[in-house]
């Protein structure tokens, strides 16, 4: 076996734990239905104002959808869109309109089951923390869908910020 490696084995052997140092449990933050509620609203007014009827879904830290609306005549299908949208902007911590192409070259992940890597999504990110993701569907363009996912966000934005 090789001297370093046989040297750093023993050192983490010989090491005494620290207890105190590691915690036993974590807290995780979680946004309420509420503030959930609020965003979606939010998102659902926002693409009102552009002329267009969506679904948005908010899903929580887990990617288990928290609130989801369909405005009167957005197509039934943009309900699942939404919310494959939200889970993969939550999953990746990046909106969706920048997971585009990520999987485009050979040798990458080209599709995952339950997961839409287009324009649409926005993780809900606020106090160093990943707390949920945001996922519209049913404009005609999907940086519409993520302009009003963003406007959604930002209803409540300042709020989580400053939240403990």
């Amino acid at each position: 076996m090789n001297k370093f490696l046989v040297s750093l084995l023993l050192l983490l052997l010989l090491s005494p734990v620290q207890a105190d140092e590691t915690p036993l449990i974590i807290s995780v933050k979680r946004i309420t239905m509420e503030s959930a509620l609020l965003i979606a609203q939010g998102t659902i007014n926002a693409c009102r104002k552009e002329g267009v009827q969506v679904s948005v879904t908010v899903v929580d830290r887990e990617g288990e959808p928290q609130v989801t609306l369909r405005d009167s005549v957005a197509p039934t299908i943009s309900l699942t869109i939404s919310q494959q949208k939200a889970k993969a902007a939550l999953s990746f911590n990046f909106p969706t309109s920048e997971l585009q192409d990520r999987f485009k070259n050979h040798g990458s992940v080209a599709k995952v089951d339950g997961l839409i890597f287009s324009a649409g999504g926005i993780p809900i990110q606020a106090g160093g923390h990943i707390l949920g993701g945001i996922g519209v569907s049913g404009a005609p363009s999907g940086e519409l869908d993520e302009k009003c996912a963003r406007a959604g966000l930002s209803v409540i934005l300042d709020d989580l910020e400053m939240a403990e």
